[in-house]
């Protein structure tokens, strides 16, 4: 499966990639003067950010431009997200965008204070619930109060949709508790209200594959509705579902198109632009044959559904872009892995025959970010690796990249004493300072180039989403964690020039992902709550797993200090070899499809926090004054033009505000919000 962007950097702690989640990095203990420059807004659990564009002035013309056309075209389909997320987002936020520029009455009242703060939050989450936790973000102020603003604004929402904002309808966006229906219990706009979990499954079983061995990803790019009690699905393309978006989304693709910079990339647009057209999902799959095979050039993108993580069953795309500029310097140091992933494999813990005997394509690069829409924004990745279908990945390979302009503005907006806090010693906090700045990239890398490319199924084995369901996904954002995990100990990367020393890289690694997964990470859940987000719940079991089955040789030792709990690893060779192990276990449950042992790993290491610990890591938590989560608003491009209208150059400037930025998109990029 994906492997998606990484979603960014654990408030504490730690490597972990892929999807979804803005989160502030512990590397560094200390708020610079450039980390105050950078931030742009906070409130509740959020602090906004701004990146730069390393760079941009080095651009031809024609590249600036092919930059521009992306950003265009990925922010034409921002709305789609927002309706994506919940069926009733795009009136909601109507409304109260309506107000907040309209209302006219006292706005020093704590009351219109906290409906700021609630508007803030919707934008930065693109609809009403939380961008991490998934639950509704519940208002701080009345039903009553919102009803005045409305007539003094003279502003409309439906009563029943006013009602859910207060009461306990549509709770959770994504749900994953079976108990409460994978559908009925998740608020995404995927699904007909009337359809179930078993309906779906049983939609997609008596779909026939064009060709079996190149499976297409049914689903990713629709609805699926009841008519006359027959399921039917409304694909997102031009004249179908979203179309008003997609027009948009299309003519600055042909734009992009006709500034490209080589065949490959142009051919890789038009296709796409081809399956905005057609919504045929087997062109899908020759874009992104012709998207990875187009690695020349310094501009490459995002676009389009891809990642499946906010469906709970695993079939439907969210909307996401990203546009990026290749940073050739940081590139060429990285490139070492892609040249050694063979080896990788070749000395991976996994069963010999769920060993590739060639792994082809793989390309790691850094970037740096230059405009971001959909499901990357305002809550980013730092990385990306591409295309999720296993079969594209097998025979032709896949792009990995770093954001890196992003994850130095992570890195800059870090806070002083957690670390302090939360280590178990000295030796602790001195190898983390000294390391895991390097084991974090490398961690990053190792998981996206090498952990989503290792491995392959078993002949006759459906695909995760088929057979792994909805531990699908956490089940492979552990996998390559474990990948990466093992192979930061291994002298292989001392000898290929990424460290000068393996055995103490991997010890400050070990240390960060067990305290982020055991204890840390779970500030970002209310207390008395489960684990629910794929990427939170595989640092969880991963983590879990180990400790458990370290406990007989004291692998990893739990010490209570002046009533403050601390995990110490004893062994990390033995630790180590704990991530191999269970790295060919959940190896083994992707390649056989092995549904009962997924299940049993998750909810067994992966769901349920010990009540008392939970609390004691917030109340140690709570004396900490930066926000939990991070995110971004995007530079401006702004075209200049000649007498004639053609464009002479393109400048980056900076949003006055992110509340500013939010309503220009909503005016300029408002194509489904009539």
């Amino acid at each position: 499966m994906n492997n998606k962007y990484w979603i960014i950097l654990l408030c504490f702690a730690v490597f972990f990639s892929c999807r979804k989640a803005s989160e502030t990095s512990e590397v560094q203990t200390e708020i610079t003067e450039e980390a105050s420059s950078s931030k742009v807004d906070e409130f509740a659990d959020i602090q906004v950010l701004k990146y730069e564009i390393p760079g941009w002035d080095q651009l031809s013309l024609d590249d600036k431009k092919l930059v521009y056309y992306l950003t265009q075209a990925g922010l034409s389909g921002r709305d789609i997200i927002w309706d994506q997320n919940y069926k009733h987002n795009l009136d909601i936020r109507n409304a109260l965008e309506n107000i907040y520029t309209s209302f006219e009455g006292d706005k020093t009242s704590e009351e219109w204070q906290q409906f700021e703060t609630y508007v803030k939050r919707v934008w930065f989450a693109n609809g009403i619930h939380h961008h991490y936790s998934m639950d509704k973000m519940m208002p701080e102020f009345t039903q009553e109060y919102l009803q005045k603003l409305m007539e003094e604004t003279e502003t409309e929402l439906d009563p029943e949709i006013v009602a859910v904002l207060f009461n306990d309808d549509d709770a959770k966006k994504v749900n994953l508790d079976e108990s409460k229906g994978l559908l009925k219990g998740s608020a995404t706009n995927f699904y007909g209200d009337d359809v179930t979990a078993e309906e779906v499954e049983a939609f997609y079983a008596n779909m026939k594959q064009p060709n079996p061995d190149k499976p297409i990803a049914f689903g990713l790019n629709s609805k699926l509705v009841k008519e006359n009690g027959k399921l039917v699905e409304k694909t997102w393309k031009l004249g179908g579902m979203y179309s008003d978006a997609i027009k948009e989304i299309i003519f600055w693709l042909e734009k992009a198109k006709s500034v490209a910079e080589n065949d490959k990339q142009a051919k890789a647009l038009d296709l796409l632009i081809q399956y905005y057209k057609t919504g045929d999902l087997i062109t899908w799959d020759m874009y992104n044959v012709a998207w990875v095979e187009a690695t020349e050039g310094e501009i490459d993108y995002i676009n389009s559904f891809i990642e499946v993580y906010n469906d709970p069953l695993g079939y439907r795309g969210s909307y996401e872009t990203i546009v990026e500029i290749k940073d050739f310097d940081m590139s060429a140091k990285m490139s070492v892995l892609e040249n050694n992933v063979q080896w990788f494999e070749d000395n991976s813990t996994i069963m010999d025959e769920h060993k590739k005997d060639n792994v082809v394509g793989v390309s790691y690069k850094t970037v740096n970010v230059a405009g971001e829409a959909g499901d990357a924004s305002p809550a980013t990745p730092i990385g990306v690796n591409l295309p999720n279908s296993s079969w594209i990945r097998k025979e032709h390979g896949s792009k990995s990249v770093s954001l890196g302009n992003i994850i130095r503005a992570y890195e800059n907006a870090g806070s002083s004493g957690r670390l302090e806090e939360f280590a178990h010693d000295s030796l602790e906090i001195a190898l983390h300072k000294a390391y895991s700045g390097v084991a974090d990239k490398l961690h990053t890398a190792l998981h996206e180039v090498v952990g989503h490319a290792s491995g392959q199924l078993n002949p006759g084995v459906g695909t995760t989403k088929e057979t792994l369901k909805s531990y699908a996904s956490t089940l492979e954002e552990g996998r390559a964690d474990l990948v990466g995990l093992y192979f930061l100990m291994d002298k292989k990367l001392e000898e290929i020039g990424l460290t000068d020393n393996a055995e103490k890289l991997g010890m400050a690694a070990y240390d960060d992902y067990i305290r982020n997964g055991l204890m840390t990470q779970f500030v970002r859940i209310e207390l008395g709550k489960d684990v629910e987000e794929a990427h939170m719940r595989n640092r969880y079991w991963v983590s879990a797993w180990v400790f458990e089955k370290g406990q007989e040789d004291n692998v990893i030792e739990k010490v209570n200090r002046d009533g403050k709990t601390y995990y110490d690893i004893k062994d990390y060779q033995k630790l180590r070899e704990l991530f191999g192990q269970l790295l060919r276990e959940t190896q083994r449950i992707k390649s056989e499809g092995d549904y009962e042992a997924a299940k049993n790993l998750v909810e067994n290491y992966g769901v349920k926090i010990d009540h008392e610990l939970h609390n004691e890591v917030l109340e140690r938590n709570s004396k900490f004054a930066s926000k939990p989560y991070s995110g971004f608003v995007n530079p401006v491009l702004v075209p200049e033009t000649d007498e004639s209208g053609n464009i002479t150059d393109i400048k980056v400037t900076q949003p006055e505000s992110f509340e500013e930025q939010m309503l220009s998109y909503s005016k300029n990029f408002g194509f489904l919000a009539k």
